[in-house]
């Protein structure tokens, strides 16, 4: 009988590829279920991701709503400070309506101390509707000034309609005079 040549010994480690976790789904050459259970991780993923960007799109038309309002503010006060009462009345919702709303546009445009030159910057805004869900009616303080000028503190009636997931809207109904620096509205 001829001798047969040994077998070389073992390596140490796994024979072949390794085996991959249950939870990694399997080789292209596995049982079918494996292949269910990775379109199934998938699918919930891909749903994560779904949820996840829509959730996101909806903070972010909720804080949106902080923004659209400062810059109504703003351009109110720039069309204030360019003794504009025409400009003021089509940033303010139905002052045109209301005769002490127009009288008080007109008398803001004729203050000496509101009409400026320069572009108007915002340097302090309070609004207790702020963050509102949904709507809701409350007085702005709004401090501004034009650079190289001292400030002036005026209160602003914002009204906002609407809720978060459908949007907010926001109408400014009516500008005061100049009240005190310190001074709440």
């Amino acid at each position: 009988m001829p001798a047969t040549p040994a077998e070389p010994p073992a390596r140490p480690g796994p024979p072949g590829s390794p085996e991959l976790p249950s939870w990694a789904g399997a080789t292209p050459g596995a049982a079918h279920g494996s292949w269910t259970r990775r379109r199934r991780v998938r699918a919930t993923i891909a749903v994560g991701v779904v949820v996840f960007l829509a959730i996101s799109v909806l903070l972010a038309r909720f804080l949106q709503s902080e923004n659209v309002e400062r810059d109504a503010d703003l351009a109110l006060i720039a069309a204030q400070t360019r003794g504009d009462a025409n400009g003021m009345l089509d940033k303010l919702g139905g002052c045109r309506a209301n005769p002490a709303c127009v009288a008080g546009v007109r008398a803001n445009v004729a203050n000496p101390r509101l009409v400026r030159r320069g572009a108007p910057k915002i340097l302090q805004l309070k609004s207790p509707t702020a963050y509102s869900l949904f709507g809701t009616t409350g007085r702005t303080r709004v401090a501004w000034t034009v650079i190289g000028t001292l400030p002036v503190v005026q209160c602003v009636t914002v009204r906002r309609s609407g809720d978060f997931l459908t949007g907010i809207k926001i109408t400014l109904t009516s500008i005061s005079p100049p009240i005190p620096n310190e001074a709440d509205c």
